[in-house]
């Protein structure tokens, strides 16, 4: 899997006080949004990771251009040059609207809260007359996420640069954002329920964002027949009409369909992807025990006579090299007989005492100085215990 390295080079605004040209305050996403964002573990959308293809068609059917969407893992390098893993998306359409050439294309870096680090948006209508086309930057800058918008009509630019502080605008889902965000949403069959984001609408303005779960349905793809999951994506502008936009999403996050609410035409897959299913961990093996009759086993017991006779030829040869050890135990057995004390191991311990090479030396006066054998080799300590 590639992995994208991308150094931010838009240059950061002179004055870092956000302003905005509204003079209401902003929309706020709900705790419902919030608390959906923040369950997001790199582990699932790792799971995520995969590029699709999709063909514009008409409402009769007729092929009009192809849609192309990228998700992986990348690398974005900060200003002071940090890198950080991130989510790198790549979304790419082309096509044809009543014989007019247009297209868009977005490219993002998310965190893995899908919180928008940088994100490049080029969309562009080929009319006849006046040309449209309209290109957006979001770039987060510190605690802040700095939107430039551009808008050309013909001849006509229109330019603008806004700031906005990243803590009035949590759960904001940018265009990037939403793909990845409309596949977790597919990988977990559901969809948050009274969950309110943030979204920018036609005019780069921020407004509420909602998904509505439509079920499921039986798909023809192919020579195939899926089912698919249903989402529908409203972006509630304030100043027009909401937009709504229905997905048709596989198992795996797969997009099989997508449609755009009053628009003619659609965007559909071709051909059956290989849908991937979660990984399930395999169980532990279970080993039945067995009582091992090692006495049975050729193998074993041989080994066990081999190591019995090479110890006992140690021992043998140890102990004809030092023939005062067995002296030394026969002498012990012997007085051991002839006592036959009560305390078996103090009587040991006493016996075996003097042979101690760091055992501190017998006082010249000890008519009642009876050491014991189990007393601290510290002369000093002993002393101590002594005078208490």
């Amino acid at each position: 899997m590639s992995s994208h390295i991308y150094s931010t080079g838009v240059p950061r605004a002179k004055d870092p006080s956000p302003t905005s040209p509204e003079h209401k305050p902003l929309p706020k996403a709900n705790a419902e949004a919030i608390d959906f964002l923040s369950s997001l573990r790199q582990e699932e959308l790792q799971l995520l990771f995969f590029s699709e293809n999709l063909a514009m068609v008409s409402d009769t059917g007729q092929p009009k251009g192809e849609l192309s969407i990228k998700v992986e893992k990348g690398k974005y390098k900060e200003d002071f040059g940090v890198l950080s893993n991130c989510l790198f998306v790549h979304a790419y359409s082309r096509g044809f609207l009543d014989k007019m050439l247009c297209g868009n294309s977005v490219l993002g870096y998310l965190s893995w809260q899908l919180e928008t680090m940088e994100q490049h948006s080029h969309e562009f209508i080929k009319f006849l007359i006046l040309p449209m086309e309209r290109k957006i930057t979001l770039l987060k800058q510190d605690d802040q996420l700095a939107i430039t918008r551009s808008v050309r009509e013909g001849e006509d630019m229109k330019t603008g640069v806004t700031f906005f502080p990243m803590s009035s605008i949590k759960g904001f889902i940018s265009e990037a954002a939403n793909m990845v965000l409309l596949r977790v949403m597919a990988w977990r069959q559901m969809v948050p329920s009274n969950a309110h984001f943030l979204a920018l609408d036609t005019d780069g303005k921020f407004c509420h964002s909602t998904y509505q779960a439509l079920g499921f349905q039986t798909m023809q793809v192919g020579h195939q027949q899926t089912n698919v999951f249903i989402v529908e994506q409203t972006v509630h502008s304030e100043d027009s009409i909401p937009m709504s936009c229905q997905y048709y999403l596989l198992r795996d996050g797969h997009l099989a369909k997508r449609v755009q609410v009053g628009s003619p035409g659609c965007c559909i897959i071709t051909k059956m992807p290989i849908v991937r299913e979660e990984d399930e961990p395999e169980p532990r093996p279970v080993f039945e025990k067995k009582p091992l009759a090692w006495e049975e086993d050729l193998q074993l017991y041989s080994r066990f006579l081999d190591r019995k006779e090479e110890l006992r030829l140690s021992h043998t040869s140890y102990l004809r090299h030092h023939p005062e050890a067995q002296a030394l135990v026969s002498d012990f057995l012997l007085f051991l007989l002839l006592r036959q004390p009560e305390d078996v191991v103090t009587f040991a311990a006493e016996y075996f005492g003097p042979f101690a090479a760091r055992r501190p030396a017998t006082p010249a006066l000890r008519s009642s100085y009876r050491p014991s054998p189990f007393r601290s080799l510290d002369p000093d300590l002993d002393d101590d215990s002594e005078s208490n």
